[in-house]
């Protein structure tokens, strides 16, 4: 074979090769992203959804008492946006490798691991996990494909989920939903601290969370001072009546409805309302 040949032969090889490289197909375990925001804080999973093609899942393609990815290829991870409690425990804000470590005859372990670049679990070793949460696997519908859900989506608390095959495991993550509320607050006090409508709204949101009292009193006694409205009035009315100042909330509720307007259609509404919750206060007072 001459040089020449040799060279021409090389170089079509080569250019197959670099064809070869850009040929794309889907992946066996397609990439998936799902988010949930749980009050202000975002919580993501970042995995692979490997599929069941009639093998039997657990216990044989995931064996039991291994540490499993949760996932395929990569590491499946788990981003929280701030700190939270996962199963009860806390976890600070960051990225971090979920792992699961199934079992055939007790609670599965769902493991947070603080290395992120690994190839599934090679590599892995338990002195990097940050936690471990036990979980209780549900038998459930058969579903094909790995799938990661939330649900019970509340103000400050949300369920994550995994399934696949025909098991469940799932995880209660709790977010500190108030603390963000109140710097937010705060900080906006701190540009406009003589606004009515937003000393009133934070009273509201203290008032309707139960939550440092204290402040809401300031916040709405401001706001009064500002702009003595009906809606005003009637805010400090229930804010003293949590506080079992029932005195107070019942001269709060009269000032209130007296200040109503009673063509107002949105007061008239409210009115029986009022009155109501105004007996009910007047007879714990009196």
């Amino acid at each position: 074979m001459s040089r020449f040949f040799c060279l021409i032969l090389a170089a079509l090889l080569g250019a197959a090769e670099v064809h070869a490289q850009q040929f794309v197909q889907p992946q066996a375990s397609p990439h998936a992203v799902v988010t949930q925001t749980i009050g202000l804080t975002d919580v993501t999973v970042d995995y692979h959804t490997p599929g069941v093609k009639n093998r039997k899942i657990w216990g044989q393609l995931v064996p039991y008492e291994q540490v499993w990815r949760a996932g395929a290829n990569e590491n499946t991870l788990i981003t929280f946006a701030d700190s939270v409690r996962l199963g009860g425990k806390p976890v600070a804000a960051g990225t971090y490798s979920l792992y699961v470590l199934p079992s055939a005859d007790h609670d599965w372990q769902l493991i947070l691991n603080k290395v992120t670049n690994h190839w599934g679990n090679e590599g892995y070793k338990a002195e990097d996990d940050v936690l471990r949460v036990p979980v209780l696997p549900e038998t459930t519908p058969m579903r094909e494909s790995l799938h990661y859900w939330f649900s019970d989506v509340r103000p400050n608390a949300a369920r994550l989920n995994l399934s696949w095959e025909t098991k469940t495991i799932s995880v209660f993550i709790r977010t500190n939903v108030h603390a963000k509320v109140l710097q937010s607050m705060q900080a906006a006090m701190s540009k406009t601290p003589n606004d009515p409508q937003l000393l009133a709204a934070a009273a509201d949101y203290l008032i309707q969370n139960q939550i440092e009292a204290e402040l809401a009193l300031k916040y709405i006694n401001r706001a009064i001072e500002l702009n003595e409205s009906y809606t005003n009035l009637w805010l400090k009315a229930r804010l003293m009546a949590q506080k079992e100042d029932y005195l107070s909330a019942v001269e709060s509720a009269r000032r209130a409805i007296k200040a109503g307007d009673k063509d107002d259609d949105k007061f008239k509404t409210q009115l029986p309302g009022m009155k109501v919750a105004l007996t009910q206060w007047q007879s714990k007072a009196y």
